[in-house]
């Protein structure tokens, strides 16, 4: 039994949604998304809230339910809300900036990395060291997000790359001195 997959989605009066026999189109004030149900489950909007239900007890059934309910969700918050995730780069020299659609970053390699914004993620760069990453879809705005990490991600000696603000880096203990000589 889905414990998340029986919680019901409560959806704000500026959503509105659409349920097609397999597609779901949610459209908000932020903008619109569209999702495929997996084969064996339904949804039923009542009373202002979403209820996804399943149409057998197989176990690939039980599994995509919890899923698509939690997708479904994004998707509503996605597009009331929006969703925002930061990274923070840490090193000297280190820095960003965006440049229409291209965010330019220096990391300590010998040229400019130029990582093209994708469309539907909107990046905004705050004093040159702290990024945020925003945009309706969940997935997408996470997978920009670990990509830029990606490019150079932080080291356990000294913290330098580009981390998440929340993330905690866990650091090592660098070479001592003379351990081990006679």
């Amino acid at each position: 039994m889905s414990r998340v997959g029986l919680l019901p989605i409560t959806v704000p009066s500026s959503v509105k949604v659409n349920i097609d026999a397999k597609n779901i189109t949610v459209e908000g004030p932020k903008g619109k998304l569209s999702r495929e149900l997996s084969p064996g489950l339904s949804v039923e909007l009542k009373d202002g809230r979403l209820v996804v239900n399943r149409a057998n007890e197989e176990k690939q059934t039980k599994a995509f339910h919890g899923l698509n309910r939690a997708l479904l969700n994004n998707m509503v918050i996605g597009v009331s809300e929006g969703f925002t995730k930061t990274l923070v780069i840490n090193g000297v020299g280190y820095r960003s900036e965006v440049k229409g659609n291209i965010l330019a970053l220096n990391l300590g390699y010998s040229m400019q990395i130029e990582y093209a914004i994708p469309e539907g993620v909107e990046i905004k760069v705050e004093g040159q060291t702290k990024i945020m990453v925003s945009g309706i879809s969940k997935e997408l705005v996470g997978q920009v997000s670990s990509e830029i990490r990606g490019l150079r991600a932080p080291e356990p000696y000294k913290g330098k790359g580009v981390k998440y603000a929340d993330e905690n880096i866990r650091r090592k203990v660098g070479k001592s001195g003379g351990k081990g000589k006679k």
